[in-house]
């Protein structure tokens, strides 16, 4: 297309029409954001839904305030403190209730192949609230039968199709640290980083399990407030009036404290962001090649129109103009990809991969400053524009 045409159309862009005047250039450079964009939302999305997975339980504790052990180190490495602390909080003005918790690992037997494998067991009264779920109420007085399990259907399949079986009508049941248990009710918890699959007890069917478990001891406190109270300064008070060998925090700390055990012992977060932030390095190199070439390639019409009394920055203007319109067009098949690949971890691996807006914004932030950064360093080539070398 002449230069004199685009000149007549001037409600066309001139970038848009310098982008778009080799279909197969631009089509590449598009590839090339939408690439880094997906790379950059894996690498973010699988860094996020690791740490997320960290505490799938801990989110649906039905709970403000949260005891353990000075001595735990994350939901792995639980230790023991008297049971009786719960006793002696609920001695705060504020306390509405208390749940004691038992947690710890025990042998799950696969019923189908009879394979062993590794399961967290939380064990608690009936009675007594623990999730958040409307629904498990009902679900929990199943359990005052000694002897039954509610099995997590989001375990991995290496646990046994326990789900399938249990919604067909079929009775199930197998050995739990080898003694029978029969499984009275689904719920839904997910996997986590330390644990593959979750079963719920009640502390008498627990302690009959895990015999070596001191039948005064439990590694979680759960407590809930009175509507109104201030969380942080009752947890203040029960750290001063009760013993060294419990700490108190709220639900949210606790949540962190998870996270931040895995976040300082392992190296996932430094190998994800990493890989995020090779896919921008890749993007803007593709991108300034496209814009460099894009610029080359039209020095002698970006010459003439200086010629004709455009001023450089004018000219600069479009070539931003180019960055811009690629980064919106790189962003979208990024994100729909993005979302079509979550979904597809979610299915495969049952980690809490989400498309969230502040992620979504992030990449969005990234992949303009990737494309306008480009767009920066091609300009330096537009001061190479000289009138005198056309003419």
């Amino acid at each position: 297309m002449g230069l004199n045409n685009l000149l007549k159309q001037r409600k066309i862009p001139l970038a848009w029409l310098l982008l778009t005047r080799q279909p197969l250039r631009i089509l590449v450079a598009i590839a090339g954001i939408a690439f880094a964009g997906i790379l950059m939302f894996m690498q973010l999305g699988f860094r996020d839904g690791l740490f997320d997975a960290s505490v799938t339980v801990h989110k649906l504790f039905d709970a403000d305030l949260v005891l353990i052990s000075p001595r735990s180190k994350s939901s792995i490495s639980m230790s023991g403190f008297p049971r009786r602390r719960l006793v002696q909080a609920m001695a705060h003005k504020d306390v509405l209730g208390t749940t004691a918790v038992n947690w710890n690992f025990l042998l799950w037997r696969n019923p189908e192949n009879l394979s062993t494998r590794s399961i967290l067991a939380l064990g608690f009264e009936p009675s007594n609230p623990l999730l958040i779920d409307s629904d498990f109420e009902r679900k929990a007085e199943t359990l005052k039968n000694k002897g039954r399990v509610l099995f997590d259907d989001l375990s991995r399949d290496e646990f046994g199709p326990i789900s399938l079986w249990f919604k067909s009508g079929r009775l199930v049941e197998t050995e739990v640290a080898g003694k029978r248990v029969r499984v009275s009710g689904i719920v839904s918890l997910g996997p986590s980083f330390g644990a593959d699959g979750n079963l719920i007890t009640s502390s008498e069917t627990y302690l009959d399990l895990s015999p070596g478990n001191p039948k005064g001891s439990i590694e979680i406190g759960l407590v809930r407030l009175k509507k109104g109270s201030d969380v942080e300064k009752v947890v203040r008070s029960l750290n001063l009036s009760l013993p060294s060998d419990v700490k108190v925090m709220s639900l949210k700390s606790f949540i962190d404290f998870e996270k931040n055990y895995w976040k300082s012992s392992t190296s996932i977060g430094f190998i994800f962001t990493l890989g995020a932030a090779m896919g921008f390095i890749v993007g803007c190199v593709i991108v300034y090649q496209i814009l460099y070439s894009d610029v080359s390639d039209h020095l002698p019409e970006y010459a003439t129109l200086m010629a004709m009394g455009y001023n450089l920055r004018s000219l600069l203007g479009v070539v931003a103009r180019e960055g811009f319109i690629l980064s919106i067009m790189g962003y979208i098949p990024a994100y729909i990809s993005g979302q079509a690949l979550y979904a597809l971890v979610r299915s495969s691996t049952k980690l809490p991969v989400e498309m969230s807006f502040s992620r979504a914004s992030i990449i969005f932030c990234l992949i303009l400053f990737m494309c306008m950064g480009s767009a920066l360093a091609a300009m330096k080539k537009l001061a190479d524009a000289d009138p005198a070398e056309i003419f």
